[in-house]
Parts: C-alpha cells; sequence; structure tokens
C-alpha cells in the first residue's frame, strides 16, 4: 500500500519516500515513540491479496529479527504491512573502486555473510545495490527479503518458513536477466542455493 506524506503507520509517521522494488517501497519515517528516524518498507496493495508475496514479507521480517550484525541492516518492528528497519544514510558503492576502499568493504560483506551463514541463512540477493557504505565507512548489507533458511531454526525461538517455489526469490523475468551474471552458474535450477552461491555473487 503506497503511502504519502505524513501518514501514520502505528508509531511511525511517514516523511519522505526513498525508493521501491519488487517486494516493496520504501519511505524515510519518524519513530515517534522513539524520536529517531527509521526506513519503512511498506508493501503495494497487490502484495496483500497475494499469500505468496505476503508470505515472503513476513519471511524477511522473521529473518532480519534473527541478524544482529553491525554490518547488516536491523529490523526494529512489524506494523501491519511495514517493517521497520534502520535507515542506512551512505552510498551504494560503484565501480571502479580504489583497492584499498574494495578490499576493505569486502572484508565487511564476507563477515556479514559468514555470520548470516552460521544461522542457516543466505542473503540471495546479493548486489551493488544492496550494499550501502556510510559515510565512516561502515558496509551494511540491506535487503535479506529474498533469504532463505538451510534450516528450520538459524535461531533459538526463530522459525523460519520454507519458500514456497524456489523461483519465488525473483519477480519478474526482466529482473533475472538484469541479474543474472550475479547468479552463481547453477543458481537458476531448481537445487537449493548454497553459501558458494553468495561467495560467487561476492566475488563478482
Amino acid at each position: 500500500m503506497p503511502f504519502s506524506i505524513g501518514d501514520r503507520l502505528g508509531a511511525y509517521e511517514i516523511l519522505a519516500p526513498i525508493g521501491a522494488g519488487g517486494r516493496g517501497e520504501v519511505y524515510g519515517a519518524r519513530d515517534t515513540k522513539l524520536k529517531r528516524d527509521v526506513a519503512l518498507k511498506g508493501l503495494p496493495d497487490a502484495f496483500a491479496k497475494d499469500p505468496g508475496r505476503m508470505l515472503r514479507f513476513q519471511r524477511e521480517a522473521e529473518v532480519l529479527a534473527s541478524l544482529h550484525h553491525p554490518n547488516i541492516a536491523h529490523i526494529y518492528g512489524v506494523e501491519e504491512r511495514a517493517l521497520a528497519m534502520e535507515l542506512v544514510e551512505g552510498e551504494s558503492p560503484k565501480s571502479p573502486l580504489p583497492f584499498d576502499d574494495a578490499w576493505k568493504a569486502a572484508l565487511q560483506i564476507a563477515d556479514a555473510l559468514e555470520y548470516a551463514h552460521e544461522r542457516g541463512v543466505i542473503h540471495r540477493d546479493l548486489k551493488p545495490s544492496n550494499v550501502k557504505v556510510t559515510p565512516d565507512g561502515v558496509v551494511k548489507l540491506l535487503d535479506f527479503g529474498l533469504a532463505k533458511a538451510l534450516s528450520e531454526t538459524p535461531d533459538p525461538g526463530v522459525r523460519i518458513r520454507k519458500l514456497a517455489h524456489c523461483h519465488a526469490w525473483r519477480d519478474s523475468r526482466r529482473d533475472r536477466a538484469r541479474h543474472a551474471r550475479l547468479y552463481a552458474p547453477r543458481a537458476g535450477q531448481r537445487a537449493a542455493s548454497r553459501q558458494s552461491a553468495r561467495t560467487f555473487g561476492l566475488g563478482v
């Protein structure tokens, strides 16, 4: 559901649109209770009528809630059909990067992915637009909405639902074609993605 500036969603007040993607529109918002700015990810109306898409949204909240790492954008809460997340200031990396900058970013990305993998979670949508570098040089991985748990309980007390369909991680053929070079060679097949596929994506 698209929001307008000034709309209220629970404790959150919409400030401005930030961007939109296949799995939700993102807004800058103000947490009026805790007095902090957040990123609020809402769903278009069409999603609410699609159980598969709603399942992916719920899975995103569960996955993010199970991950606590300085290089992964934090989740603050779920409000109806919106996800309140850490508002990350900064830019996505653009090539070519100086070697030192690229190396520092790669180490932080690898550390975040290793942390998630140890908890049975893979990102499955690793690309430059889902990475931000803050003005202080801290790398943040964004949008674990396509992540899939490799086990039933990646963290104590957290249960990640399995995918309803192996190809649900892409919403359109156009997106698949656009980002095909980022996929591991066998990622388009029906076999489950593995941690090695994320290594491939990071290397690309």
